[in-house]
């Protein structure tokens, strides 16, 4: 069994294991990523609809994401650099976030105001106005399409949350390369098609073992694994003090033309629609991508095996999805056959993630990031990074949080946010919208 040292292993490169090994790899450690796909970002991050939007419930929700937002403006600040396969690129276009019962828009506005966040209060005339393809009408709740009630009048018109600076990322696996390279730049080195078959530890981690039989050894290992990492977590006996707890779960996105006057240059908004249940965005070819934020009328396809699942998109899930938005969109059309991507997320018991320790000396976990993490990536190599530091020069992240004062915005987020012991935060939407 061949022997090999660094100063830390990364479990995972998607997108979030990319930008920790790039903050790790630039804070001067040596780093290795073990992946078991093909290529950086092959994972989830590749079934990413790659959307960036600022509206959560908490402050370090929104603080993260407006922080987030600046990075992907400056990308190539960020990364300090470029890349031989370019560069991914942030397309703004504005967002509208649709009311539903039960959000607390106050609180949302509230974290606005203080994160600086730019937002407009939108009525239903001002959308007919400003976004005349919209149909304003209030169906909630989203209701299946075997429902006799689906095709039902309005019971009344909705308002809506404009913010301007939302969009998207035009290649979700592009910019985990651009991680991946940049973490390069730094030393970090990366194995793929290479699955970890233990963690190894006396008292504390001291390595991981491969399944080519090759031996890390590293005082440091994080597990981003994504849907992957229960199993991962298994294998390093932690978990049982946990609060909360992460599932592997199926999702599927679908793609279909944008109707001709939506937006220019793929450069039609980004809406999200709680009412009927779905999102929507453009494209830069001039399509349109179409997901659901999990009304309780579609059953949620969990999985016991996150690499036991359809590949596919099925016709249930994709004329759910579709002709919902098209009573909020009522030019789009609805091809017969379904396009799109199925992937699988991890997901956490009220979709926050998990940043944190464990009760393994030196184990870290980046877990249940899927579903609404992506535009977090920029930060959460950060927050892993300081975490690390902290535990490993001797500080108790449990007793004594984490608090990190983000470099461009300046606003201080406090890391306990994202604990494994945290109480499940019953504000949460419990669904992609975090």
């Amino acid at each position: 069994m061949s022997d090999q040292s660094f100063d830390a292993v990364v479990i995972g490169a998607g997108v979030i294991g990319c930008s920790i090994a790039h903050a790790l790899a630039a804070g001067g450690r040596r780093v290795r990523v073990v992946e078991r796909g093909p290529s950086a970002g092959s994972g989830s991050t590749s079934a990413s609809s790659a959307v960036i939007r600022f509206n959560y419930s908490t402050w370090t929700g929104v603080a993260a994401a407006w922080e987030s937002k600046h990075a992907w403006e400056e990308w190539a600040d960020h990364l300090g650099g470029g890349g031989e396969a370019g560069l991914a690129r942030f397309i703004r276009t504005g967002g509208l976030l649709l009311d539903s019962p039960g959000q607390d828009r106050a609180t949302v506005y509230e974290l606005f105001d203080r994160a600086g966040v730019p937002y407009e209060r939108w009525d239903a005339a001002t959308m007919r106005e400003r976004l005349p393809l919209l149909d304003t009408g209030r169906y909630h709740p989203p209701k299946a399409i075997t429902d006799e009630a689906f095709f039902d009048e309005p019971t009344g018109e909705l308002t809506g949350c404009w913010t301007p600076d939302c969009g998207f990322v035009d290649d979700p696996q592009l910019a985990a390369h651009n991680l991946m390279t940049a973490a390069v730049r730094h030393g970090a080195t990366f194995r793929f098609r290479t699955e970890v078959t233990g963690i190894v530890a006396r008292g504390r981690v001291t390595g991981v073992d491969l399944a080519d039989g090759t031996r890390v050894s590293a005082p440091v290992v994080i597990n981003a694994a994504g849907p992957h990492s229960g199993a991962v977590n298994a294998l390093a006996g932690v978990g049982d003090d946990f609060a909360v707890s992460t599932r592997p779960l199926r999702q599927e996105v679908h793609e279909v033309r944008a109707p001709e006057d939506y937006g220019q240059d793929g450069r039609g908004l980004l809406v999200a629609d709680p009412d009927l249940g779905t999102y929507f965005r453009t494209t830069p070819s001039g399509g349109l991508i179409i997901g659901g934020t999990e009304p309780e009328c579609d059953p949620l396809q969990w999985l016991d095996d996150p690499d036991d699942y359809h590949l596919h998109p099925t016709k249930a899930v994709y004329d759910a999805q579709l002709y919902r938005t098209a009573r909020r969109v009522p030019s789009l059309t609805v091809p017969h056959t379904p396009r799109g991507i199925a992937g699988v997320y991890d997901v956490s018991d009220d979709w926050i993630p998990i940043y944190d320790k464990t009760a393994l000396p030196g184990y870290y976990v980046a877990i249940g990031t899927s579903g609404n993490q992506f535009k977090n990536a920029p930060v959460a190599g950060l927050f892993l990074a300081a975490i690390v530091d902290a535990c490993e020069n001797g500080r108790d992240h449990d007793a004594e949080p984490v608090r990190l004062t983000l470099p461009r915005t300046g606003h201080e987020v406090d890391l306990s946010h994202y604990s494994r012991r945290r109480r499940i935060n019953r504000d949460s939407s419990f669904s992609v919208m975090g």
